[in-house]
């Protein structure tokens, strides 16, 4: 006789998710290709998690971004002009969740880390590697906005693993 404990029960998988029949095989494909988790920042502050960024090296370099149009960090990009865009670490997967809206920030996004300031926005303090930018231009892209920017200023700090999305979670990089 098989009898189960009362109380709740412990799922494998989430009961709540979409069936996979039913889920966009755009979007699938999407959760397949890692991506990195950038900040992207701008004066005022404000702050978006993106990761849908590109660097493309040239002269001018340049970075795209796909970001939520209604975000607070387009809002005030559109003012200044100018973004900070800075690659997160495994140490920054609190402060990425805070800034794509997943987690509470009692007293503000910009309250529990500390920051250095920028002509083009906050970088989180010690983040070795970032590029302030100059905004040429945004244009709807599917459900988001692609921002265009111009790259200013670059510092290439230390050799961090990088802070990855991947399949709906954050991964890091592993030598095998």
């Amino acid at each position: 006789m098989n009898v189960e404990e009362p109380g709740a029960r412990i799922h494998a998988t989430d009961p709540f998710a979409t069936p996979d029949a039913d889920r966009s095989p755009v979007r699938r494909l999407r959760g397949r290709l890692a991506s990195p988790v950038t900040l992207w920042t701008t004066p005022g502050p404000a702050g978006l998690t993106v990761s849908s960024t590109l660097v493309a090296d040239g002269d001018p370099a340049r970075v795209l971004g796909l970001i939520d149009p209604e975000s607070e960090l387009w809002e005030t990009a559109e003012e200044t002009g100018r973004i900070a865009v800075t690659p997160l670490d495994p140490s920054h997967r609190q402060l990425a969740d805070r800034f794509a809206g997943l987690m509470p920030a009692p007293g503000g996004l910009f309250r529990a880390d500390a920051w250095t300031e920028t002509a083009w926005g906050p970088v989180p303090a010690g983040s070795g590697t970032w590029a302030g930018a100059r905004i040429d231009g945004a244009r709807e892209f599917g459900w988001g906005l692609l921002v265009e920017a111009t790259v200013e200023h670059v510092e290439a700090g230390r050799d961090a693993v990088p802070l990855l999305h991947y399949r709906g979670r954050y991964r890091e990089l592993s030598e095998r």
